[in-house]
């Protein structure tokens, strides 16, 4: 037992209040909870140890507080921090609520110690993070967040369906390593990994998230995916089916990011880029590739989070958020210009920022234990995130043509968070071993060696000319003013195509039948009508033998009927 509060709570119970305070108080809650959260993150991490309550003929542990767990603890404790500070000037109940309920609902997942808390929590981040979506109040995003609330639902389901099936199995609800060794492993593994966002089952994050508020994309990115890392890391550390996923992951997003006009939906490709370098650590499993993992996800959620921010930012004072609509605002927004090239460095690894300290021991990591294939396309995925991110969002949000917007820097709030987050960025890449002392394995790994900077400088350096070359022929995929999608074009477009065309027919089909069934009914009656008319059978006068001889006939037939 420890006398910490479970950090879940503080977040919950805000989320509570949230729903009853006006709104300057509820303004000032929202980023003072984070805080309050680390002083109580404080206590939990010196007292370590783990809270049950009973539930019936089982025990709940609703705070397990190891190195892992309290790693991304603190992880969501600084992205709710920065993300409220953020949507300091947002004066909307609902998105309010749900940025305390999304992150408190993360916190408990992560320090959950069963499955029966974990699926708890876990539908309770689907409420939050919808709520945020809901929350832009357009028709697009209400379409976006009921394909968004299947997928999460359908995640949760197999997660709770799994649960029971291990805890049946076992006859214990602890949350470890799982393995896909059964079929509740198997379900739970599924679960784990559409929220993850694998492959096929990756489109309600493109889909969904560039559809939230501009302050509620900053929230999305940061805890459901991260969650799902979480939880693969927990239970599926060493599983060799995530190398080819993660690999996969890395790679099939570069090349709709690069056709895509839409920077926020850029970036929630490269966010999918970004896991895949986490799941492939996950399924290497050694301490090098988790820690690899793990460290790579703490800065992620910093570094996205800050493109996101200076995408948001650009949406809130400009309206737009399409490429082909933007260019030039380095004039008029130099501050979140600067800002955003430090996230653009950060997530395409170069030296002195955090994305270089954390990609790389992944990568090291698949040399060492002989996945040079691997190795080559992380390498491939490395060069094209600094094409879709590290270059493109910058580059065709502030420089590539002057749109004619002139606009102002966004509220100080906004810049502030920035601020903070590029700081973090620089701090983390120039100082590792903070980042580092944290990690839940033996760190034994140095990211600033000779031949490391050289040939991540190299990569960078050529991918820049690349670029370059192909944006001055005229090859490089220019901003179109279009909608790309990928796989959710089976539920987008061909399901509902094809429904439709099922209804069509049936509709005609049924249309025939009714018909041919009239007109059918219409002769019967026509020809009764004329037997029974002057001069037809039935208007006939009888002879009372022919009466009995028919009588007679139907007896004789119903007894053979009978009989045989």
């Amino acid at each position: 037992m420890t006398s910490s509060i479970p950090p879940a709570f503080v977040f919950l119970v805000a989320a509570a209040l949230v729903l009853l305070l006006p709104g300057g108080s509820r303004r000032l809650l929202v980023p003072a909870v984070p805080l309050l959260g680390g002083i109580n993150l404080w206590f939990v991490w010196q007292g370590g140890g783990a809270l049950e309550v009973p539930l019936l003929d089982t025990r709940l542990t609703l705070l397990r507080a190891d190195s892992l767990s309290l790693l991304f603890g603190l992880l969501f404790h600084i992205a709710a921090f920065l993300g409220a500070v953020f949507a300091f000037h947002v004066r909307d109940r609902l998105q309010q609520a749900g940025m305390l309920l999304y992150a408190g609902s993360a916190l408990g997942a992560v320090f959950a110690g069963d499955l029966i808390t974990l699926v708890i929590f876990w539908e309770g981040a689907t409420l939050g993070s919808v709520l945020l979506i809901l929350a832009r109040r357009e028709p697009r995003a209400v379409r976006a967040a009921m394909r968004y609330l299947v997928f999460q639902l359908v995640s949760g389901l197999l997660l709770l369906g799994g649960a029971i099936v291990v805890i049946g199995d076992t006859g214990s609800a602890a949350f470890g390593h799982i393995g896909i060794d059964s079929l509740g492993g198997v379900l739970i593994f599924v679960a784990f990994g559409i929220k993850c966002g694998f492959p096929l089952v990756h489109t309600w994050l493109t889909d969904a998230y560039p559809e939230s508020t501009p302050t509620g994309m900053v929230f999305l990115s940061a805890f459901t995916t991260k969650l799902a890392v979480y939880a693969l890391a927990r239970g599926y550390a060493g599983t060799e089916v995530l190398i080819p996923i993660g690999t996969a992951m890395t790679a099939f997003p570069i090349f709709y990011a690069v056709i895509e006009n839409d920077l926020r939906r850029v970036l929630a490709y490269s966010m999918i880029n970004q896991i895949g370098f986490m799941v492939v650590g996950i399924g290497i499993g050694t301490s090098l590739a988790l820690n690899g993992a793990v460290s790579h996800a703490f800065n992620d959620v910093i570094f996205k989070g800050l493109l996101l921010m200076s995408m948001g930012a650009v949406l809130h004072q400009t309206g737009k958020i399409n490429g082909s609509e933007l260019g030039g605002l380095y004039k008029s927004m130099p501050q979140t210009t600067g800002l955003c090239i430090v996230g653009a460095a950060s997530i395409s690894a170069f030296p002195l920022f955090s994305g270089f300290v954390s990609k790389s021991m992944v990568m090291s990591a698949a040399a060492a234990e002989g996945y040079w294939i691997v190795w080559i396309l992380l390498l491939f995925a490395s060069a094209g995130v600094f094409h879709h991110a590290g270059i493109k969002i910058p580059y065709f949000a502030f420089f590539a043509h002057d749109s004619g917007i002139r606009t102002r820097e966004p509220p100080l709030n906004m810049r502030i968070a920035m601020a903070m987050a590029a700081i973090l960025c620089i701090v983390i890449g120039c100082y590792p071993a903070w980042l580092y002392s944290l990690l839940p394995w033996e760190v034994g790994y140095v990211p600033y060696t000779g031949s490391h900077v050289l040939v991540q400088v190299q990569l960078l350096f050529f991918s820049a000319l690349a670029f370059a070359f192909l944006n001055l022929v005229g090859l490089y995929p220019p901003e179109l003013r279009s909608a790309n999608i990928d796989s959710d074009w089976l539920y987008r477009r061909l399901l509902p195509g094809a429904a439709r065309r099922i209804e069509g027919a049936v509709a005609a089909l049924s249309a025939f039948i009714r018909e041919q069934s009239t007109r059918g009914l219409d002769r019967l009656f026509y020809a009764i009508a004329q037997q029974n008319r002057p001069g037809g059978v039935m208007a006939r006068t009888w002879p009372t033998g022919a009466a009995a001889l028919w009588i007679l006939v139907l007896l004789g037939a119903c007894l053979v009927i009978y009989y045989v």
